[in-house]
């Protein structure tokens, strides 16, 4: 049972460090780069992403037996439409902001290559349970990358971290860092416009992406420095 239970937090939390399908799988870029101008932006993106994801895995999971191998591709993408569809509408409803934010990319998660491959390489073998906690680690992961490149281009680009702009249901405030303003008069600015164009996003998602590779590359290093010497260690003592 404990095995069990550790092979499902494991098979949950791969999808958030260990194989991130933004940060180390590299897919989903083209919305990660063009949706996290802001924070808000970023989380509407994750949840809309994330609840096509979940739902598509499960259907995928309980169907996966009744489609046949050849029209597995059309069939997966006929079934992430139909989800991407009703979110579209249901977020054009009920969150309009969010809805004109987004503009295309909410209908371009239909050929978004996590969701897809999450459909062929894990869903359609596995589950459902196991498909859900696929679905969940791999989202929460999207999303958290997402809003760690959003932090850092809001607050350079736009020297404020601001709140209710797109989700109107909550107040809107403002988290001056680089920019304050009073009374509609600038008192200091420091912000840099480059960070929230599309320059800015390639700048802040490549650094990341070598701060990412430096510390795993350290890691490795440090691991074979640690297995040489105990391979010394091991002909010293014989």
């Amino acid at each position: 049972m404990t095995r069990k239970k550790d092979g499902k937090l494991a098979n949950f939390l791969k999808g958030i460090v260990v194989e991130n399908p933004l940060f180390v799988s590299v897919l989903g870029t083209c919305p990660a780069l063009a949706t996290t101008t802001s924070i808000e932006g970023a989380i509407g993106m994750g949840i809309l992403f994330s609840i096509v994801l979940i739902c598509s895995n499960i259907l995928i999971s309980l169907l996966r037996k009744l489609i046949s191998e050849e029209i597995t591709t059309p069939a997966y993408i006929v079934v992430i439409a139909t989800f991407v569809t009703i979110v579209k509408m249901m977020t054009n409803a009920f969150l309009p902001e969010l809805y004109n934010t987004l503009g295309v990319f909410i209908s371009l998660i239909v050929v978004n290559c996590i969701v897809l491959g999450r459909a062929e390489a894990y869903a359609s073998k596995h589950g459902v349970l196991d498909s859900l906690l696929d679905a969940c680690g791999m989202g929460i992961g999207y999303t958290l990358a997402l809003l760690s490149i959003a932090f850092v281009r809001e607050i350079l680009g736009a020297g404020m971290i601001s709140f209710g702009n797109i989700f109107t249901f909550i107040p809107r405030f403002d988290i001056p860092i680089l920019k304050y303003v009073e009374n509609d008069v600038v008192i200091y600015d420091y912000s840099i416009n480059m960070f929230i164009q599309p320059t800015g996003a390639f700048i802040v998602f490549g650094t990341i992406l070598a701060i990412i590779a430096a510390i795993s590359n350290y890691k490795n290093n440090k691991a074979k420095v640690k297995e040489k010497l105990a391979k010394a260690k091991l002909k010293e003592a014989q």
